[in-house]
């Protein structure tokens, strides 16, 4: 009885010393720990899915990684991830795993749910590179299905105002009626309780150009209760872009939410000087107690679409009937005419950009016409003949797609100063990729594979366009706050062991817009929820992803 009694009382002072046993233990590295303070040197222990300690960490761990000369921080937070598709064709995430990206944040407008049975047919018989079954209703399921299949990283999403608007009143131009916003308003409250973050806008888009801006505030007002935001891409970006940061505060402050902007910018040579205002607009609001924050991408292009070069009129109704409108030739040269015609109307981003030597084709559905990829809209034009107003409606009736494009829109000068704003998070606006199978088909933006390397390599180490320490809070703990997730965006005991060894001397982007199937580097070690997904750079192929959930999931926590 007294040995069994020694031993109990061995256990419990093991239990409570000062050499607890770990699974990791990172040793000796920089810690930014994500509060923006100053880095120290100091280890991080994790104990199965948890950080268990941060500093100076007396014992050993079951692993021990050496990190003297490297930087250790927090996961970081892509604020407007595409992955919803590449994930279901690879569940690594390479291209943002090796960047220190461990969760990614969906819903730009377009959601995965909620779905109607139209929904789900159209979104297979407008599937391009990547071929999948739509199993799921709701968003939460669709999140539920990757997490069963097998992602490297953490995922989470907001419903997509769009997405909401499509189930109710497909892609028509009109006001819903009362029973239809009630249903809409139906719809975010089941996507809040399955944890959805808040309400996503894409406003230049049809249909999602169609809602005014009160059927806005119902959305949001239906998500508040729910500790929801409001993110979005504004309106417009170029010719009313003041009018459209005047909308998005106006939202924020009739529904009672925290805004922000989707990948912040001036776009068109015309707007780059209206930065000034914007930046005074939303430090104004801030400055009243409005939460109005924004996120970025880290170049001087975007890329979307040939819709964003075509009046939002002739896509009343979806793809189908956009493509039969643009082969009625009444309708081709009022369509052309619009196309060259500078206006406030809608966002026009082949005007924006200035030339169709700056639009570049980079993704597209028929196999015929691939060989077209990487080449300008000018150089196709050229090719055929035609002006490129006639080319670009071409492509997109002869490839049945909106046709993947890339357009050179912002100064940079521009994109340095947003880089060293407080409130400012980041974004590739991209999917995940690898340079394998399937993703070789198209070229991405080569923000897929370069976004958070090019901001701590290009604009923070070489540029000093913003400390270490405070990009990495941005990268981490500030849109963790926004988001309202508690234990995510920190290095600190009982946060989830979501963590990041780099090298801030070496890290650096390599994708370009000719070759942006290449890796970014200097990336050594990545952990999610405890487990190394990166080791010495490359990929354990790991599958440890979570949904991160918002602070109205009705599930277990």
């Amino acid at each position: 009885m007294r040995k069994v009694h020694f031993v109990l009382v061995t256990l419990l002072l093991a239990g409570c010393g000062p050499h607890p046993g770990y699974d990791v233990v990172i040793r000796g590295g920089t810690i930014l720990d994500g509060g923006g303070g100053a880095p120290y040197l100091g280890d991080v222990a994790i104990r199965g899915d948890s950080i268990a300690a941060v500093g100076r960490v007396p014992g050993h761990g079951r692993t021990e990684i050496e990190a003297r000369g490297m930087a250790v921080a927090p996961g970081f937070i892509n604020m407007l991830s595409w992955s919803s598709e590449p994930l279901l064709q690879d569940g690594r995430s390479q291209s943002e795993i090796r960047q220190g990206v461990t969760l990614e944040v969906m819903g730009e407008g377009w959601s995965m749910g909620p779905l109607n049975d139209a929904m789900k047919r159209r979104v297979i018989q407008e599937q391009t590179d990547i071929k999948y079954e739509v199993t799921w209703t709701t968003l939460g399921e669709y999140l539920d299905q990757l997490v069963r299949r097998g992602i490297s990283c953490n995922v989470a999403s907001f419903v997509g105002a769009t997405t909401v608007r499509i189930h109710e009143l497909g892609y028509a131009d009109r006001a819903p009626t009362a029973a239809e916003l009630d249903t809409m308003r139906a719809l975010v409250r089941q996507a809040m309780e399955e944890g959805a973050l808040g309400v996503g806008s894409a406003l230049i888009y049809a249909p999602a150009f169609y809602a005014h801006t009160d059927e806005l505030i119902e959305l949001c007002k239906a998500a508040a209760p729910y500790g929801g935001m409001y993110i979005s891409h504004m309106r417009s970006e170029g010719g009313r872009l003041l009018e459209s940061v005047d909308e998005l505060i106006r939202i924020a402050r009739e529904a009672g939410v925290p805004a922000e902007i989707y990948h912040l910018k001036a776009a068109g040579a015309a707007n780059w000087g209206k930065l000034d205002s914007v930046i005074a607009r939303v430090e104004r609001a801030r400055a009243e107690g409005l939460r109005i924050t924004a996120d970025m991408y880290t170049y001087t292009a975007g890329a979307t679409g040939l819709d964003a070069a075509m009046p939002p009129w002739v896509q009343e109704g979806g793809l189908p009937e956009w493509r039969r409108r643009l082969q009625d030739p009444a309708i081709r040269k009022r369509v052309a005419l619009e196309m060259r015609t500078p206006t406030d109307k809608w966002e026009n981003l082949l005007l924006a950009a200035g030339s169709p030597d700056k639009v570049l084709l980079v993704a597209f559905k028929q196999d015929s016409l691939k060989p077209l990829t990487g080449k300008t809209l000018a150089e196709v034009a050229r090719m055929r003949g035609e002006s490129a107003e006639e080319t670009a409606m071409d492509l997109v009736v002869q490839d049945d797609s909106r046709v993947g494009t890339v357009y050179f829109l912002m100064s940079e000068d521009n994109v340095r100063r947003e880089v060293g704003l407080p409130w400012v998070a980041f974004c590739s606006d991209e999917g995940s990729q690898a340079p394998e199978g399937v993703f070789l088909e198209s070229n991405p933006h080569p923000r897929a594979y370069g976004c958070f390397a090019r901001l701590l390599g290009k604009y923070v180490r070489d540029e000093k366009a913003a400390s270490l320490a405070d990009a990495v809070r941005r990268l981490t703990a500030f849109p963790a706050e926004n988001l309202g997730l508690t234990r995510r965006g920190r290095l600190k005991p009982g946060a989830f062991a979501d963590v990041v060894v780099f090298d801030p001397a070496t890290i650096q982007d390599h994708a370009t817009f000719d070759k942006p199937h290449q890796y970014a580097t200097g990336v050594r070690d990545v952990f999610v929820n405890g487990q190394q997904v990166l080791k010495n750079g490359e990929h354990t192929g790991a599958r440890p992803g979570r949904v991160v959930r918002g602070r109205g999931w009705k599930g277990p926590r």
